[in-house]
Protein backbone atom coordinates (compact mmCIF):
# COMPACT_ATOMS: atom_id res chain seq x y z
CA UNK A 1 0.00 0.00 0.00
CA UNK A 2 1.61 3.82 -0.64
CA UNK A 3 2.55 5.59 2.00
CA UNK A 4 0.38 8.74 2.00
CA UNK A 5 2.44 11.59 3.08
CA UNK A 6 1.21 13.30 6.24
CA UNK A 7 -1.13 16.31 6.46
CA UNK A 8 -0.67 19.18 8.66
CA UNK A 9 -3.70 20.64 9.10
CA UNK A 10 -4.13 24.74 9.61
CA UNK A 11 -7.23 27.12 9.08
CA UNK A 12 -5.96 29.15 5.58
CA UNK A 13 -8.13 28.99 3.21
CA UNK A 14 -6.41 27.87 -0.07
CA UNK A 15 -7.45 27.22 -3.62
CA UNK A 16 -10.39 24.50 -4.76
CA UNK A 17 -7.71 22.46 -6.81
CA UNK A 18 -5.56 22.08 -3.26
CA UNK A 19 -8.17 20.72 -0.63
CA UNK A 20 -7.34 17.65 0.62
CA UNK A 21 -4.86 16.02 2.33
CA UNK A 22 -1.16 15.56 0.61
CA UNK A 23 1.71 17.87 2.36
CA UNK A 24 3.63 17.99 -0.63
CA UNK A 25 0.83 19.24 -2.92
CA UNK A 26 0.28 21.77 -0.20
CA UNK A 27 3.95 23.01 0.11
CA UNK A 28 3.93 23.54 -3.51
CA UNK A 29 0.73 25.45 -3.45
CA UNK A 30 2.00 27.51 -0.67
CA UNK A 31 5.68 28.59 -1.57
CA UNK A 32 6.03 27.99 -5.31
CA UNK A 33 2.80 27.77 -7.66
CA UNK A 34 2.26 31.61 -8.42
CA UNK A 35 5.92 32.80 -7.76
CA UNK A 36 7.47 34.19 -10.14
CA UNK A 37 10.68 31.87 -11.38
CA UNK A 38 13.81 33.37 -13.65
CA UNK A 39 16.59 31.06 -12.98
CA UNK A 40 16.90 29.17 -15.84
CA UNK A 41 17.37 25.57 -13.90
CA UNK A 42 14.25 26.02 -12.13
CA UNK A 43 12.69 26.99 -15.83
CA UNK A 44 13.73 24.17 -16.89
CA UNK A 45 12.16 22.08 -14.43
CA UNK A 46 9.65 23.00 -14.61
CA UNK A 47 9.15 22.77 -18.03
CA UNK A 48 10.34 19.20 -18.03
CA UNK A 49 8.13 18.06 -14.85
CA UNK A 50 4.84 19.85 -16.71
CA UNK A 51 5.56 17.61 -20.17
CA UNK A 52 5.52 14.67 -18.68
CA UNK A 53 2.16 15.43 -16.94
CA UNK A 54 0.47 15.36 -20.10
CA UNK A 55 -2.43 12.92 -19.58
CA UNK A 56 -1.84 12.77 -15.75
CA UNK A 57 -2.29 14.77 -12.94
CA UNK A 58 -0.34 17.48 -11.47
CA UNK A 59 -0.24 15.26 -8.18
CA UNK A 60 1.35 12.14 -9.92
CA UNK A 61 3.82 14.24 -11.15
CA UNK A 62 4.63 16.16 -7.69
CA UNK A 63 4.62 13.06 -5.89
CA UNK A 64 7.74 11.68 -8.33
CA UNK A 65 9.51 14.85 -8.50
CA UNK A 66 12.44 13.49 -6.01
CA UNK A 67 12.30 10.59 -8.45
CA UNK A 68 12.38 13.07 -11.54
CA UNK A 69 15.46 15.27 -9.96
CA UNK A 70 17.61 11.93 -9.33
CA UNK A 71 16.54 10.46 -12.83
CA UNK A 72 17.53 13.56 -14.56
CA UNK A 73 20.74 14.82 -12.73
CA UNK A 74 19.01 17.18 -11.01
CA UNK A 75 17.43 19.08 -14.30
CA UNK A 76 20.16 19.80 -15.59
CA UNK A 77 19.52 20.79 -19.11
CA UNK A 78 23.11 20.61 -20.51
CA UNK A 79 23.57 17.08 -19.44
CA UNK A 80 19.75 15.90 -20.46
CA UNK A 81 21.10 17.06 -23.90
CA UNK A 82 23.46 15.25 -23.91
CA UNK A 83 21.69 11.92 -23.02
CA UNK A 84 22.25 8.80 -25.43
CA UNK A 85 20.12 6.11 -26.72
CA UNK A 86 21.07 3.71 -23.18
CA UNK A 87 20.62 6.17 -20.89
CA UNK A 88 16.74 6.58 -22.38
CA UNK A 89 16.21 2.65 -22.34
CA UNK A 90 17.27 3.07 -18.31
CA UNK A 91 14.83 5.84 -17.84
CA UNK A 92 12.12 4.16 -20.11
CA UNK A 93 12.80 1.17 -17.46
CA UNK A 94 13.13 3.25 -13.82
CA UNK A 95 10.11 2.54 -12.01
CA UNK A 96 10.22 5.48 -10.09
CA UNK A 97 9.40 8.01 -12.74
CA UNK A 98 6.74 7.74 -15.62
CA UNK A 99 8.32 5.69 -17.94
CA UNK A 100 6.89 6.96 -21.81
CA UNK A 101 9.63 6.77 -24.14
CA UNK A 102 7.82 9.72 -26.24
CA UNK A 103 7.99 11.93 -23.04
CA UNK A 104 11.99 10.86 -22.30
CA UNK A 105 12.69 11.77 -25.89
CA UNK A 106 11.05 14.96 -25.64
CA UNK A 107 12.62 15.99 -22.58
CA UNK A 108 16.25 15.52 -24.25
CA UNK A 109 14.52 17.55 -26.97
CA UNK A 110 13.61 20.09 -25.06
CA UNK A 111 16.85 20.71 -23.25
CA UNK A 112 18.55 20.95 -26.92
CA UNK A 113 16.04 23.70 -27.75
CA UNK A 114 16.15 25.38 -24.48
CA UNK A 115 19.96 25.79 -25.21
CA UNK A 116 19.01 27.13 -28.52
CA UNK A 117 16.87 29.40 -26.96
CA UNK A 118 19.07 30.47 -24.63
CA UNK A 119 22.10 31.42 -27.19
CA UNK A 120 19.30 33.50 -28.77
CA UNK A 121 18.00 35.80 -25.96
CA UNK A 122 20.74 35.72 -24.14
CA UNK A 123 18.45 33.06 -21.02
CA UNK A 124 15.44 31.49 -20.92
CA UNK A 125 14.19 33.95 -18.59
CA UNK A 126 14.61 36.67 -21.02
CA UNK A 127 12.90 34.78 -23.52
CA UNK A 128 9.39 33.39 -21.63
CA UNK A 129 9.03 36.62 -19.49
CA UNK A 130 9.42 38.79 -22.61
CA UNK A 131 5.92 38.04 -24.00
CA UNK A 132 4.29 40.02 -21.42
CA UNK A 133 7.14 42.37 -20.65
CA UNK A 134 8.00 40.85 -17.25
CA UNK A 135 5.07 41.41 -16.02
CA UNK A 136 2.23 38.84 -14.26
CA UNK A 137 -1.35 37.88 -15.47
CA UNK A 138 -3.37 37.61 -13.26
CA UNK A 139 -7.13 35.13 -13.60
CA UNK A 140 -8.50 32.26 -13.08
CA UNK A 141 -10.50 29.23 -14.17
CA UNK A 142 -8.59 28.66 -17.44
CA UNK A 143 -6.71 26.11 -19.40
CA UNK A 144 -5.48 27.74 -22.16
CA UNK A 145 -5.03 31.96 -23.51
CA UNK A 146 -4.26 33.49 -26.39
CA UNK A 147 -0.56 33.78 -24.99
CA UNK A 148 -0.38 29.80 -23.78
CA UNK A 149 -1.54 29.55 -27.47
CA UNK A 150 1.11 32.08 -28.65
CA UNK A 151 3.78 30.45 -26.61
CA UNK A 152 3.30 27.10 -27.79
CA UNK A 153 3.55 27.23 -31.05
CA UNK A 154 6.02 29.55 -31.04
CA UNK A 155 8.06 26.39 -28.80
CA UNK A 156 6.37 24.06 -31.11
CA UNK A 157 8.11 25.94 -34.17
CA UNK A 158 11.67 25.78 -32.57
CA UNK A 159 11.34 21.99 -32.04
CA UNK A 160 10.21 21.59 -28.69
CA UNK A 161 7.56 18.67 -27.98
CA UNK A 162 4.78 18.14 -25.41
CA UNK A 163 4.14 21.91 -25.34
CA UNK A 164 0.63 22.23 -26.10
CA UNK A 165 -1.60 25.21 -25.03
CA UNK A 166 -3.08 23.92 -22.14
CA UNK A 167 0.58 22.27 -20.75
CA UNK A 168 1.74 25.86 -21.67
CA UNK A 169 -0.71 27.50 -19.89
CA UNK A 170 -0.14 25.29 -16.41
CA UNK A 171 3.37 26.14 -17.14
CA UNK A 172 3.05 29.72 -17.08
CA UNK A 173 1.49 29.33 -13.87
CA UNK A 174 3.75 27.43 -12.39
CA UNK A 175 6.73 30.20 -13.13
CA UNK A 176 4.52 32.98 -11.89
CA UNK A 177 3.63 34.35 -15.36
CA UNK A 178 0.19 34.13 -14.34
CA UNK A 179 -0.89 33.73 -11.05
CA UNK A 180 -4.10 31.92 -10.86
CA UNK A 181 -4.90 32.11 -7.21
CA UNK A 182 -8.17 32.34 -7.09
CA UNK A 183 -10.65 34.47 -4.49
CA UNK A 184 -10.93 33.37 -0.90
CA UNK A 185 -7.18 31.93 -0.67
CA UNK A 186 -4.91 33.50 1.19
CA UNK A 187 -2.45 33.92 -1.32
CA UNK A 188 -5.17 35.50 -3.97
CA UNK A 189 -3.57 38.91 -4.87
CA UNK A 190 -6.71 40.84 -5.51
CA UNK A 191 -8.87 42.13 -8.38
CA UNK A 192 -6.76 42.29 -11.71
CA UNK A 193 -6.19 45.07 -13.09
CA UNK A 194 -3.97 44.30 -15.76
CA UNK A 195 -5.19 43.88 -20.04
CA UNK A 196 -4.64 40.45 -21.34
CA UNK A 197 -1.86 39.92 -23.72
Amino acid sequence: MKKETTFIPDDRPRCRWCQGGNQRYMDYHDHEWGMPVHDDRQLFELLLLESFQAGLSWACVLNKRDAFRLAFDGFDYRKIAQYPEARIEALSQNTAIIRNRLKIRAAITNARVFMQIQAQAGSFDHYIWQFTNGATIRETGLTTSALSDRISADLYRRGMRFVGSTIIYSYLQAIGIINSHEPGCYLYPGPCTCHHL
